[in-house]
């Protein structure tokens, strides 16, 4: 028998808690709340439920989404978890889903399933339209830097994932704050781990998202460039040579030089009041154009290397 467990990150949620732990299906064995040093005390309401299943683990110190999530990973696994569902305590998850989002797991078709929105209009029109906008664009973004070039809305938090994966991950190298979820789809790349976008549609009601626009815009992009680098450089240098390694050696270089060389020139030009020769142009734009083509190459074949399960 498949234990099911799940775990339910608390910080702020006092009044949606109780709700969302009642809602959960009976086939969860345990119900792991991680009260984040919840200033409204999410934890001790979770305790008041008259529920067997549940589990409550503190945090001294707020750790964050993430560090709460890694909390109650590792608890499930010393339960004896072979499946471990992520929710969010603020009751915009439909918790009928569950089974839905954990069949690909039991199925063997995925090590690693998380909820997509992006697919229900209905659900999307509720969606506040800056938040819609941002996921959008943030998903492309973690398209590149994790691999995973299949996946939309990287940063749904109804999450999924086996225990073997659970068991090759270093958590301890995981982000603990608000880039978590893109974090672990980093990390599960470079384990080849298989992950499916399961359809489910969002509930919005009147909860407050703590995560910040603004911060997100600003932090978020260069977290994803250092990952990017981390995984190409890991998966294509380190645990493997093959020729989008060689179209990255080519071809980057070759940009680098046309981008430095032509501005260098342009300026030169512009202080100097004087023309710049078709030769020079065309040592700026030629490695430019021909390290762009590599460099296309090499996302073709990364797109085409995305983890999957072998046919059978």
């Amino acid at each position: 028998m498949c234990n099911v467990v799940v775990i339910i990150p608390s910080y702020k949620v006092s009044e949606y808690i109780k709700g969302v732990i009642q809602d959960i299906p009976a086939f969860v064995k345990y119900i792991i709340v991680i009260d984040d040093k919840c200033p409204h005390n999410s934890g001790k309401i979770a305790e008041s439920i008259n529920d067997e299943r549940v589990i409550v683990c503190y945090h001294k110190e707020n750790q964050g989404v993430g560090g709460a999530v890694i909390t109650g990973y590792k608890k499930a696994l010393t339960l004896g978890a072979d499946i471990v569902v992520k929710i969010d305590g603020d009751g915009q998850m439909d918790l009928s889903y569950m089974q839905k989002l954990i069949q690909p797991i039991l199925d063997g078709k995925a090590d690693y399933t998380k909820g997509n929105r992006f697919t229900d209009f209905k659900a999307l029109r509720q969606m506040p339209k800056l938040r819609l906008f941002g996921n959008s664009g943030l998903s492309f973004l973690v398209k590149a830097a994790s691999g995973y070039w299949n996946i939309m809305d990287p940063t749904n938090g109804y999450t999924a994932i086996k225990k073997h994966a659970l068991e090759e991950l270093d958590l301890e190298n995981i982000s603990k704050r608000y880039f978590f979820e893109s974090d672990m789809l980093i990390n599960l790349n470079l384990e080849n781990a298989v992950v499916v976008d399961v359809d489910i549609p969002a509930k919005y009601g009147n909860e407050q998202s703590s995560l910040s626009i603004t911060k997100t815009l600003v932090s978020f992009p260069p977290k994803l460039f250092k990952g990017l680098s981390k995984r190409v450089f890991l998966k294509y240098f380190v645990y493997d040579f093959n020729m989008a390694s060689l179209y990255l050696i080519i071809g980057l270089p070759m940009v680098f030089f046309g981008t430095i060389w032509g501005s260098l020139k342009w300026i030169e030009a512009i202080v100097n009041n004087i023309e710049t020769t078709t030769g020079t142009v065309m040592l700026a734009v030629l490695p430019i154009i021909l390290g762009t083509q590599f460099l296309l190459q090499a996302i073709q074949i990364d797109m085409n290397n995305i983890p999957a399960k072998s046919a059978k």
